[in-house]
């Protein structure tokens, strides 16, 4: 059953125009009523997929660095008890880096977070103002300082491929983030989602995104300065020395079963998918009437479950073993994928096969999507 735990906490000191993540801003809000509401939903999906040590937990959001360090080491003080920790868990917490949220690190660190992950989205100030956020660089920089002295394992997040970026302009910053010395780096092109306010900027006129070559260009050199400075990636977009990826992400990606709590939080837990309500008051209504803030509980079939599992798995670098596949969910590699459009990813350098282990290949990567699109067997998709 569930071996990792996702935790949302929904709330945001702003929006960012580019953010289509379930992220709310409210004048005020009730910790103590969360931290009850929290804690029953805990307690409802710990009573379905309450079987085995959790190996991680993952505190998403929203800011959940914006959370009392109190009522963080509540929930982890709960988790334990109601799972158990494998003796090496790791405990992810997604910050901000602004001072007033670094203030309350060492705090976190006490509560069991061991890892962070730092929302520091560029090193120029400029472009930060253009992307919305609450601190400058040198608040950041301060702050992954405190981060690297207070946590086991420090991570941040930056984006690229901003309108008008240059190859010289993303070297020289990608360069001197890989000069920190952290042990993972979440490094995104920017993506233009619906329903954000960059998508009415770019509907409007306002700004144009980056031409899809220029783009493709700057994920080549992502690649190679990371691979030359040892942070190869191990997914699309996520980077780590030897040893230090994100288990919790591990755990999506490879398709095992992991709890989400929490509003709007997804999991997937013994062939079972589960989301909860979406928005704030609505999850807390719920947890108030019912106990828990599940909107939606479904059995997915086999084929859904296989469909996914090799979605997911093929944006790891590893690849996915269609053998092992085959026994999980009793597919053969030929009901697996079109093994005529494998053949011809192959051929044009986008895929590549060692025995039954399928990898997409640094050139498919920028492709991914399209390439998965035509890699999933029809039999998968139909289902």
């Amino acid at each position: 059953m569930a071996r990792a735990l996702y935790i949302h906490w929904p709330f945001c000191a702003k929006k960012c125009p580019y953010c289509d993540f379930n992220s709310h801003v409210r004048e005020k809000v009730e910790f103590e009523a969360w931290e009850a509401a929290l804690l029953a939903d805990m307690r409802a999906e710990a009573a379905e997929a309450g079987d085995e040590a959790l190996t991680s937990i993952f505190f998403g959001g929203g800011t959940p660095s914006l959370m009392p360090p109190a009522l963080a080491a509540r929930l982890i003080e709960e988790a334990q008890g109601l799972w158990g920790f494998a003796s090496d868990i790791e405990i992810t917490l997604e910050a901000n880096p602004s001072s007033v949220e670094a203030a309350n690190f060492a705090a976190l660190a006490s509560a069991g977070i061991n890892r962070v992950s730092l929302g520091i989205q560029s090193l120029d100030d400029d472009t930060l103002r253009w992307l919305g956020r609450l601190h400058g660089s040198d608040e950041a920089l301060n702050a992954l300082d405190i981060a690297q002295t207070a946590f086991d394992r420090v991570s941040f997040d930056l984006i690229y491929a901003l309108p008008g970026q240059k190859p010289d302009q993303w070297r020289a910053e990608l360069e001197r983030a890989l000069g920190f010395g952290t042990s993972h780096l979440s490094l995104y092109q920017l993506t233009i989602e619906p329903g954000t306010r960059f998508a009415t900027d770019v509907r409007r006129g306002v700004f144009e995104p980056l031409d899809d070559d220029e783009a493709a260009e700057l994920f080549e050199l992502t690649q190679s300065l990371t691979d030359a400075g040892g942070m190869p990636a191990y997914e699309t977009s996520n980077h780590a020395r030897q040893g230090e990826e994100s288990r919790h992400n591990l755990t999506y990606w490879r398709y095992e079963d992991y709890a989400g709590i929490g509003p709007g939080a997804h999991g997937r837990r013994g062939g079972f998918a589960t989301v909860r309500h979406k928005k704030p008051e609505n999850f807390l209504r719920a947890v108030g009437e019912r106990g828990h803030g599940i909107a939606e509980q479904r059995l997915l079939s086999t084929e859904e479950q296989a469909s996914e599992a090799l979605l997911m798995g093929l944006r790891l670098t590893e690849g996915v073993d269609l053998g092992a596949l085959e026994t999980r969910f009793g597919f053969s590699p030929q009901e697996l994928v079109d093994m005529d459009k494998l053949a011809h990813l192959e051929a044009i350098g986008m895929m590549r096969r060692a025995g039954e282990r399928i990898v997409v290949t640094a050139q498919g990567r920028p492709l991914l999507d399209a390439v998965l699109g035509q890699l999933v067997a029809d039999s998968l998709v139909e289902a």
